[in-house]
This record gives structure tokens, sequence and C-alpha cells, in this order.
């Protein structure tokens, strides 16, 4: 029996190893994908704004940032990082960050007002637009919240929702899934290490355990005399 512990013992412990290396493998990669971010981040060099006392500001100003973090957060329940804000470090590379670029860009088209003008009058149910220049908020609407065949809102989406803007947005979409894959990459490479170190302590501890001879007390040894008559 001893001899079999031993066996399982030095079997745990190599499979610990393999789950070892696979958790060094996956760091290494993990860390390979944080450089190329890092590059990316760089090379678009899209930063965000603090003030003097460390707080996000958009245009110069508090409340903006609150009211896009309120957007992100309220509306969109992305669960912010805030160790991911730092303002020694304003460039755009975490997922937190990411994201707050990405509200930012979706507030500003939600609160704009696009200029459309009409060439002629139009009549559309049941009401005429006159021939002119008309100012048309966005009013919060998303690209499906306009009507399209609208004389002033369809031209309005196609200007507040621009093929730049829903770029942008995508892009930023990416550079979040991104870092939060990296992020679970990470986890996992963890998990891996831990687990390796895990089986590679029980392997080597059934190995040790097996090697202590074990010994019986007297009390257990020891027969009793058969008794004659």
């Amino acid at each position: 029996m001893w001899k079999r512990l031993t066996t399982l013992g030095y079997v745990l412990a190599i499979i610990g190893l393999v789950f070892t290396v696979a958790g060094g493998v996956a760091y290494s990669k993990v860390q390979e994908g944080y450089g190329t971010l890092q590059a990316f981040s760089v090379a678009q060099n899209v930063t965000l704004s603090y003030n003097d006392d460390g707080q996000l500001i958009d245009r110069g100003e508090t409340a903006g940032a609150e009211a896009i973090m309120s957007l992100l957060v309220d509306d969109w329940n992305y669960p912010v990082v805030q160790a991911d804000l730092d303002p020694a470090d304003p460039l755009v590379n975490t997922a937190s960050e990411y994201m707050f670029q990405m509200a930012t860009i979706s507030y500003h088209v939600l609160h704009g007002t696009q200029t459309v003008t009409l060439d002629e009058a139009v009549e559309y149910n049941g009401e005429t637009f006159a021939a002119g220049t008309y100012d048309v908020p966005v009013d919060g609407k998303y690209w499906t919240g306009f009507d399209r065949l609208h004389p002033l809102e369809g031209p309005a989406r196609e200007m507040a929702w621009s093929g730049t803007a829903h770029g942008l947005v995508a892009e930023l979409g990416v550079g979040t899934v991104t870092h939060s894959a990296l992020q679970m990459g990470l986890g996992m490479a963890g998990l891996f290490a831990g687990l390796g170190l895990t089986l590679i302590l029980a392997g080597f501890g059934l190995v040790w355990a097996s090697k202590t001879t074990p010994t019986l007390r007297a009390s257990e040894t020891s027969q009793k005399e058969p008794v004659t008559v």
C-alpha cells in the first residue's frame, strides 16, 4: 500500500507541474497582450482629462465628467473600477478608461443638436415642414430612436450618429473587451499556477508520508497466551 501511495504522490506532483507550467505560459501570453494593448493606446494617444485635484473633467468642468459617469454607471450599468482612473496615468488603456471615453463620445452625441436644411417644403404625417434651416436636438436618442422617414429626424440621425461616431465607439469597445479578456486570462493563469502548486505539495506530501514506516502500539501487537487446562 505504501508503494501505491508513493506512486500516487509522484503522479500528483507531475500533474501539478503540468498545471504550473500551463499557468506560466498563460501568464506570459497575457503579458504579451498587455504589451500590445499598451502600444496601441500609446499610438492613439487618447487621454482623459483631470484637474489639479485629480478629479475627472470634461471640457474643463467636473460637472460634465460627472454627467458622463452617470451615463456610464447608471444608464449602462457598467462596474467602473475607480483604481483604473489614475490622474498620474491619463492614457486610455484600461477597461474603465475605454468605457468612460466611449461614454464621453456617446454623451455629447446624445445631448447635441444637428442642423438640418430643407430645400423645399415637405409634408409628413399631416404636418408640413417649410423650406429652411432647423436645429434638431438629438434629445437622448440612440440610432434606433429616430424616425428615419421623418424629414428632420432622418437627416439628423445620420449627422449625429455618423460613421465616425460609430467607428470610435466600436474601437473603444474592442479596447474594453481586450482589457477585460486579459484580466480574465491573468486570473486563469493564477488559477492554473495555484492548482499546480497545490497538487505538487499534495503529491510530495504523500511521498513523504509513505516513507514513514508506521509503528503499532505494544497493546496492539501483544497477543493473549492460550489458556490451557
